[in-house]
Formats: C-alpha cells, structure tokens, sequence
C-alpha cells in the first residue's frame, strides 16, 4: 500500500532560499517541502548546492534572502537560543561521519548528551549503548575502539548513532553510503529505512546514489542550476516527463536505469 503524508502541513518547508557565495550564485530559488515522517531524496549534480540545502535546514548558513521553516520556526531569521532549541530536534550524518579522532566511539556518541542534558553516568551509558544497538553494531566491542579502527561502514553507522542520541523528529544525511561498497550501502540504506519506520522520523538525504535512493525514497527532489525542477512522490519521479530528469535517470550513457519493485 502507498504511504499517504500530509504535504499541506509539512514538517520543513523551503521557501524562496537563494545563496549567493561572493560571486557565484549556488542558490538561485529553492521551493521545497519535507512531509512529516516522510524520506526524502535531494539529487543533483556534483557541487549543485545540495549539501548547502541541508547546511540552511540546521541553521549552519544563512540565507541570502528565503525563509526556511523547521517545525513551525523561520530558523533563517530566529534567535540564536530559538535555534539551540531547534537542532535539540535534528540529528545530522555528516557525509565523512565527522568523528572527533581523538574521543572513543562511546564518547562519541555521548557528545552530544553531555552538551545539552545533566544526566547520571549510568543514565548516558545506557543510552549510548542502546543507539549503538539500534544501528547494528556490536555496542560492547565498539564503544571502545577509536574511529581510525573501525571500517567506513561502521562509522557511518557510530555518527548516525551520535545523530539519533537526541531523539530527533529530524534526521539529515549527507551522502550516508559514499564511498561504501554495494552491500555496506544497502545495509545502510535498510538502516535508514527501520529507523523511519521506529523513530517515525523525519529523513532528507543527500546521495549520488541512484538505486539506494528509489529503495529509500518517499519523495524526490532535483536541484538543477540552483532551483528544484522537479519534486515527486517516487513512482511519479520514476516515470517523470522532465528531460532533464530523464536524463539523470539514465546514467551515464548506460541506457536506462532498471527499476525492480
């Protein structure tokens, strides 16, 4: 059955968000909205403003001009303990892992409960051991091992455990399965997929991955000389009419892509 989401009250909505670094325009009229416990899938070329999407979403950038909701809040124009407030709700995957080389895999993911929350030792171990868990990893093995020790895979699955900590409605992934073999990135992609369906998350990812994302994907989104051309539920985008979609779809003159539901 065809999951059905409230797209007249989003969770996220981009209105009008343009960027413009020095000279370059990278950003010229992005309108998009996140449907509440819904995934959704930006694609667009390399260095096409994707991840600068994501950066606004979670107050790292601000807008040239646009407004960009997040629950209700215009984080490109509220306060800075507004915005505190708000990332309390958004866990973030950077596309690295972004892993302090320096802290253990437990202290890691602890991070970002000693920041914002007073809790006993025993309340933060238990935390952190139970998000290890969920992402698929052996907590008592890892926890202590440092990020230079663990295989791509695994520290992609320890920072989306630090990302999740916080029990967010939101969670952002930037490229999760780069540079990830074929089986490593569906495990991923399986991974996204439960704590959707257990957290009842909202997800926006970041991806040059193609059949990762139609596996993922509620909705899909493609940015193309800094403007959304083209935004549909996933067997819409699939079949879409739009040329320059067309195009992506087909990849890399290898003909078109073949879609197994």
């Amino acid at each position: 059955m065809k999951k059905i989401f409230d797209t007249e009250n989003p969770l996220i909505a981009i209105e009008h968000l343009q960027k413009v670094f020095g000279t370059k325009e990278v950003l010229k009229d992005v309108n998009l909205i996140f449907p509440k416990g819904s995934t959704t899938v930006i694609l667009g070329l390399s260095g096409g403003g994707k991840s600068t999407i994501i950066k606004h979403i979670v107050g790292l950038m601000k807008p040239t001009s646009g407004d960009i909701y997040v629950d209700g809040v215009n984080v490109s124009s509220c306060s800075e303990a507004e915005l505190r407030a708000v990332r309390k709700d958004i866990g973030y995957l950077f596309q690295d892992g972004a892993m302090f080389d320096s802290m253990n895999i437990f202290d890691n993911v602890a991070f970002p409960l000693r920041e914002h929350f007073k809790l006993s030792k025993e309340e933060v171990h238990e935390k952190v051991m139970k998000m290890l868990n969920m992402t698929g990893l052996d907590a008592e093995r890892v926890a202590k091992l440092f990020p230079n020790e663990l295989s791509g895979g695994m520290r992609k699955r320890a920072g989306l455990a630090r990302a999740i900590i916080m029990e967010p409605k939101i969670i952002l992934y930037d490229e999760p399965t780069s540079g990830l073999d074929p089986i490593t990135s569906d495990l991923i992609t399986q991974l996204i997929l439960k704590l959707q369906k257990e957290l009842g998350v909202t997800s926006v990812l970041i991806t040059h991955d193609m059949k990762e994302s139609f596996k993922s994907a509620d909705y899909l989104a493609f940015l193309f000389e800094g403007e959304i051309i083209e935004w549909a539920d996933n067997e819409a985008f699939k079949n879409t009419k739009n040329p320059y979609v067309k195009q992506l779809l087909k990849g890399s003159g290898e003909g078109p892509i073949q879609f197994n539901d």
